[in-house]
């Protein structure tokens, strides 16, 4: 069976401007929606951390209100009980073995803002991806692991690229834009990344090359699908 990589935040927080530990980890939604559409899809999943912790979900992405209506919110939580196996027995980020994977997916939250975006060894995984060619996948907040990529000169692997994600609106919408140390947008943009936003909290997904990025949780199903696109044609 055809496996694909998702790399998860390993943190239950994340730090603000004034040194404030914010409880998160993964959105819920953004991990259970593409796994489970991986899966119908005939695709086996594996799911590595930095350090092989178990993840930590965001208690707030299983909120009713955030995954519109208690009915999705039900389906998502009994969907993550299915798979706590696997949650809770994650492989090191750092013995990935990207040859055993046909494609690579980062789920978002906000916790990739705490740890993947200056993890080195993510960093490195992310850059011999792009350049495998292999379809990569990165929604919501999990752009900022590509903060921590960068070529031996230097150089980052993504500038130029069309992409989004969590966009500096829905991130005051959201609450946190004067709270945080600094924007995703903003740093994706200052790295040379050729932004693209939709209206907040629409669904929206941008595919340059083999690089797939989906802007915010609404975008969790059609990132995936497009993910399953290429794949199949590969």
């Amino acid at each position: 069976m055809t496996a694909v990589l998702f790399v998860v935040t390993g943190t239950d927080h994340w730090t603000l401007a004034d040194g404030t530990l914010h409880p998160t980890g993964y959105w819920a939604e953004e991990l259970a929606t593409p796994h489970r559409l991986l899966r119908e899809a005939g695709f086996d999943v594996t799911i590595a951390t930095p350090g092989g912790v178990a993840p930590t979900v965001d208690a707030v992405s299983l909120a009713a209100e955030s995954t519109g209506g208690k009915e999705q919110s039900d389906a998502i939580s009994a969907y993550l009980t299915a798979i706590r196996a696997d949650l809770e027995n994650p492989v090191k980020l750092e013995e990935v073995d990207l040859d055993a994977y046909a494609a690579v997916l980062y789920p978002g939250g906000h916790g990739p803002m705490e740890d993947l975006a200056v993890d080195a060894g993510s960093g490195r995984l992310l850059t011999a991806a792009l350049d495998s060619g292999k379809p990569l996948a990165v929604l919501c907040h999990a752009p900022a692991a590509l903060l921590a990529a960068r070529r031996e000169d230097g150089s980052w692997p993504f500038a130029g690229f069309r992409m989004t994600g969590f966009t500096n609106t829905e991130e005051t919408a959201a609450g946190f834009a004067g709270k945080a140390k600094w924007l995703l947008e903003d740093r994706l943009v200052e790295l040379g990344a050729d932004f693209q936003a939709a209206a907040p909290f629409s669904e929206h997904v941008v595919a340059d090359r083999n690089l797939h990025t989906g802007q915010n949780p609404a975008s969790s199903a059609r990132l995936a699908r497009n993910l399953i696109d290429a794949l199949n044609r590969c």
